[in-house]
């Protein structure tokens, strides 16, 4: 069996909100360490703090107190330009409402990460095809979202976040606009990135059909994690956590 090392280590960390004087303690002293290989279900009932515990670990948002080290990176420490950086070179990010530009194809959907990093055309077109083939969408990859169902929008969505080969893969609340059956496939797309590249694979989600599909279940009330559970999946992998 071989030992692994967090992908994000997040120690005591707080966020409030104030909003028309009313406060609000969005995150109390929460400490989590997130690992690789493995898709981590973070869930709880709205206004849990779920969504801003996602917004800290990607560096969307920086925490009142607290650190967060991502790929050693200190996220904490780091400038605006850092972060963003950051999130450009090692994350990827699939949203509830697609975020897709509704004139261009699917394939060019996929493409533009490629050209925020640069990356020669030639090479972005053929890793651009192989992200669309991996969520089974070759043959729809000339269609705009206008021509795309729900489920197969999520999958353009997934294929956009995965073309860079992203260490780390943030979905927040992916299938909250899905039927059931589109929603099995998206999740189950999701753990098997994280099984088949080793990205760590984070999911924020209110949803409890997706439970069957993790790795691993993070339960949140009040700002707080309350609940960590880990099936047996990942022994059975042999792969060796404290």
């Amino acid at each position: 069996m071989s030992a692994v090392s967090p992908t994000i280590s997040i120690c005591a960390i707080s966020k409030a909100y104030t909003v028309q004087h009313v406060r609000t303690d969005a995150l109390q002293n929460v400490s989590l360490d997130i690992w690789p290989a493995e898709l981590s279900l973070i869930i709880g009932p709205s206004g849990c703090g779920k969504s801003t515990l996602l917004a800290t670990a990607s560096g969307l948002t920086v925490p009142d107190s607290g650190t967060i080290l991502a790929l050693d990176a200190i996220l904490t420490d780091a400038t605006d330009e850092d972060r963003d950086a950051f999130r450009l070179h090692h994350c990827g990010f699939v949203f509830q409402g697609f975020n897709l530009f509704p004139a261009l194809t699917a394939l060019e959907q996929v493409q533009i990460p490629l050209d925020y990093l640069d990356v020669p055309v030639e090479e972005a077109l053929q890793r651009a095809g192989d992200a669309i083939k991996r969520v089974g969408l070759w043959a729809r990859r000339h269609l705009r979202p206008a021509e795309l169902s729900g489920g197969e929008k999520q999958r353009v969505a997934i294929a956009r976040a995965i073309v860079k080969n992203p260490a780390i893969l943030f979905a927040d609340e992916p299938t909250s606009a899905l039927d059931s059956h589109n929603g099995e496939i998206v999740i189950s797309l999701l753990q098997n990135i994280a099984h088949e590249t080793g990205a760590t694979v984070v999911c924020v989600s209110h949803d409890p059909r997706l439970i069957a599909h993790a790795d691993r279940v993070v339960q949140m009330e009040d700002g707080r994690v309350v609940r960590d559970q880990r099936p047996q999946m990942a022994a059975q992998r042999g792969i060796r956590f404290p």
